[in-house]
């Protein structure tokens, strides 16, 4: 995560900024805006693109690329749909590559390992949760907030080691015995720091709590 420039070829680059205009221009165009004319809504979305900012240059690594840190998509997710979520967190990676932390070639790159895979697993997962489990405030924090954190953590890591893999830049043995394992303590970190903020924000502020359509959090019902 945080991948510097040059670390991959411009194969991928190009391949990775395809697919990240397009996941934007998805994005922009369903994203429910009107969300964000709420005062408070709009304070909790900025507040958490700072707090994110912070928190991805907190990492932790020994080589290019191979870096670790908290991810918060699955929280982004749950309080603004997956489609403010991809667009907050690209937000949070430009900060963070403003500040020397991420390379300007691989933005692409960063922002679908990242936000693409740790938000499109954290829509799924949440969907699931809502059509085969019954929409209860211990079912919301366990499985939407904690468990789907560390699922998507590891989901981001999964992907980027593979990425590496077959673009070349490490060895896949390497990476499963010297970084991938990594992200099993990296995602319960995510899932604890993710359910003790979804249990706040349910008991103290369920309003902020809504899905892309505006549905009211099922345990505040």
């Amino acid at each position: 995560m945080n991948l510097p420039d040059g670390l991959l070829d411009t194969g991928w680059v190009m391949v990775a900024w395809t697919l990240f205009v397009g996941a934007t221009v998805i994005a922009a165009r369903r994203a429910p805006w009107r969300v964000l004319l709420d005062s408070s809504r709009l304070n909790a979305f900025l507040a958490m693109i700072v707090a994110l900012i912070l928190l991805w240059q907190l990492q932790a690594g020994v080589k290019p690329g191979l870096s670790l840190h908290l991810l918060g998509a699955t929280v982004f997710t749950l309080c603004f749909g997956w489609q403010l979520a991809f667009l907050g967190l690209s937000v949070v990676l430009l900060g963070v590559t403003l500040n020397g932390a991420a390379g300007w070639q691989a933005f692409a790159l960063n922002a679908v390992l990242m936000a693409g895979v740790g938000v499109g697993v954290s829509h799924t997962a949440h969907r699931l949760v809502d059509r085969l489990l019954p929409g209860h405030l211990f079912v919301f924090i366990f499985c939407k907030g904690f468990f789907t954190a560390a699922l998507a953590v590891l989901a981001v890591g999964l992907v980027s080691s593979l990425v590496f893999a077959l673009a070349g830049a490490y060895s896949g043995q390497y990476l499963a015995d010297d970084y991938l394992p990594y992200f099993f303590l990296l995602g319960f970190s995510e899932a604890w720091l993710s359910g003790m903020l979804s249990t706040l924000l349910a008991v103290y502020r369920p309003q902020l709590l809504a899905d892309g359509s505006d549905a009211p959090f099922p345990g505040g019902k």
